[in-house]
């Protein structure tokens, strides 16, 4: 069994994911509760659940990481597993590899913008973020990228969205599972215009991977189309 199985049991960690974006806190209880029976079944593993939520707080905050965790404890009757034995020094090293997987040629020209906005905060992406959460094993990287796509879907993040379907599909994901996460994640895309954003951001990023233009390139024009689409239709 691969880490996460493109199945019944990565469908209900993305609903999961959702609601909990979502901060639809009956949705999350239904959802957490269809992952218990998956885990019971056998379609996923405890440590699985736990690193989905795990990675929730870079997404969505502590606070709406640790209610879902004490939720999970309640709910799968799941105790907490032993810390990580790992030092800080693997975390660099762990977060520049990640970070290369998920954003490909774009990493360096990302970190630029990023410590363009604040030099301390582009270390955390990589030390914090990418070395100590997301380089962790338990969950495929693959299937991190989709309950990380899942989530800023819900929380209508365009550009975001785009750059972690593109590392969904730089790791092994393909459009059918993406298309398949869009739809499973559906209930959640409720507010106004999200669901519109949401697949016209997945329609540049299938651009940007068949086109001649550079990805870069790409993105920026795709992406500012729909800002801009945005904008006018509160405006009007």
């Amino acid at each position: 069994m691969s880490e996460v199985s493109p199945g019944a049991g990565l469908r209900a960690l993305q609903r999961m994911a959702a609601a909990q974006a979502a901060r639809d806190r009956e949705g999350l209880e239904r959802e957490m509760a269809r992952v218990a029976a998956a885990v019971a079944s056998g379609d996923l593993r405890a440590l699985q659940v736990e690193e989905a939520l795990l990675q929730s707080c870079l997404f969505l905050g502590f606070p709406a990481s640790l209610d879902a965790l004490e939720r999970w404890r309640r709910v799968g009757g799941q105790a907490a597993p032993p810390p990580a034995d790992e030092g800080t020094s693997t975390w660099r090293t762990r977060g520049l590899d990640v970070c290369r997987r998920v954003y490909g040629s774009q990493v360096e020209g990302l970190r630029r913008n990023i410590a363009s906005l604040h030099p301390d905060i582009a270390e955390w992406m990589v030390d914090d973020g990418y070395g100590k959460v997301l380089g962790r094993g338990g969950l495929d990287l693959r299937d991190r990228e989709l309950l990380i796509a899942a989530q800023l879907a819900v929380q209508d993040a365009p550009r975001q969205l785009y750059s972690h379907l593109r590392g969904a599909l730089r790791n092994g994901a393909t459009e059918g599972q993406v298309e398949a996460m869009l739809d499973e994640i559906e209930p959640w895309l409720d507010g106004a215009g999200v669901r519109d954003r949401v697949r016209k951001t997945w329609d540049v990023v299938r651009g940007a991977g068949r086109g001649s233009a550079s990805e870069g390139t790409h993105m920026d024009a795709g992406i500012a189309g729909i800002e801009q689409a945005d904008e006018e239709n509160h405006v009007h």
